[in-house]
C-alpha cells in the first residue's frame, strides 16, 4: 500500500476531495465540532465513501504533527503529477502559450504555499525551483495553498541554469524579476511563452542564475519599502501576463 502523509484543514482537504477523493483513505475530524463548516466536509466526504471518523484535538494534533490542522486531518497518499518540464510543456494545448513560474531559493514553506496558490490562479503550467536552495511540499505548504499543491506541478531540477537553458532551447522566454532591472515589467511584451524568474527577498536571483535570463526586469516600487514578498512579486508577474494575454472584458 502507498505510504500515507497528513493533510490538514478545510482547504487543503477540501481541495484533495475535488480532485482526487479516492487518493483519501482515512479523515480524522473534531469530534467536538459541529458547525456549518464541518458538517459541509463532512457531507462531502460521505459523498466520495470516505467515513468520517470523529476523535480528540490531542489525537488530532498528533496525526498534523502539531501543526494548526483546524479540526481536520486527512491521511492521503501523495498525488501523481507531472515530474519533469518535457513532460509539462509537452501537455500544454498547442494554442496555448507555456507560463512557468521559477523561484530561485524560496525556502521559507509559508512563501512556497502563496506562490502555489498565485500561480494556481493565474494559470501556471509548473513552479520550478533547484533542489538545493528549495522548501519541500509539506503539510505547512498544502495548508498555505490552500489546495493549489494538488493543482499545480513543483518540480525540482538539480541545475537552474542549465534547466533554463533548455527552456531557452524550446523557445520559452526567460524573464527574471530585479531591482536594477532597466524596464519595468510593463513595459515589455510577455504574451508568448514565458517564464518568471524570483528570487529570495533581499537576496534576490544568483548570479549565475540573472546571467541565464533573456532580460530583467523591475516592478515599480513607490513607496517607502525596497521590495515585496516573493509571493507578492509573484502575483503581480504572473497577473500582468495574464492581463496582456486576454481579451479586453475577459
Amino acid at each position: 500500500m502507498p505510504r500515507l502523509r497528513p493533510l490538514h484543514g478545510f482547504h487543503a482537504v477540501g481541495a484533495r476531495l475535488r480532485h482526487d477523493a479516492a487518493s483519501i483513505k482515512e479523515l480524522y475530524v473534531d469530534g467536538a465540532r459541529h458547525d456549518a463548516r464541518m458538517r459541509s466536509l463532512i457531507a462531502r466526504a460521505d459523498e466520495c465513501g470516505i467515513r468520517s471518523i470523529a476523535v480528540d484535538t490531542r489525537r488530532l494534533d498528533g496525526l498534523a504533527g502539531r501543526a494548526s490542522h483546524q479540526g481536520v486531518v486527512a491521511m492521503a497518499e501523495a498525488l501523481r503529477m507531472a515530474t519533469s518540464l518535457d513532460d509539462v510543456l509537452d501537455a500544454v494545448p498547442a494554442d496555448t502559450a507555456p507560463l512557468l513560474l521559477i523561484l530561485d531559493g524560496i525556502t521559507d514553506p509559508h512563501n512556497l504555499g502563496a506562490c502555489l496558490r498565485v500561480a494556481d490562479g493565474a494559470g501556471v503550467h509548473a513552479v520550478v525551483a533547484p533542489k538545493d536552495r528549495a522548501a519541500g511540499i509539506g503539510a505547512t505548504v498544502e495548508k498555505v495553498a490552500s489546495g493549489a499543491a494538488e493543482s499545480v506541478p513543483y518540480i525540482t531540477v538539480t541545475n537552474l541554469a542549465r534547466t533554463l537553458r533548455e527552456l531557452k532551447e524550446r523557445d520559452v522566454r526567460i524573464v527574471g524579476t530585479s531591482d536594477d532591472g532597466p524596464r519595468s515589467i510593463y513595459a515589455t511584451d510577455v504574451r508568448g511563452p514565458v517564464a518568471w524568474v524570483l528570487g529570495a527577498e533581499g537576496e534576490g536571483l544568483r548570479r549565475l542564475t540573472r546571467e541565464t535570463c533573456d532580460e530583467l526586469l523591475h516592478i515599480p516600487m513607490l513607496g517607502a519599502v525596497e521590495s515585496l514578498n516573493v509571493s507578492v512579486a509573484s502575483g503581480v508577474c504572473l497577473y500582468e501576463t495574464l492581463r496582456q494575454r486576454r481579451a479586453p472584458g475577459d
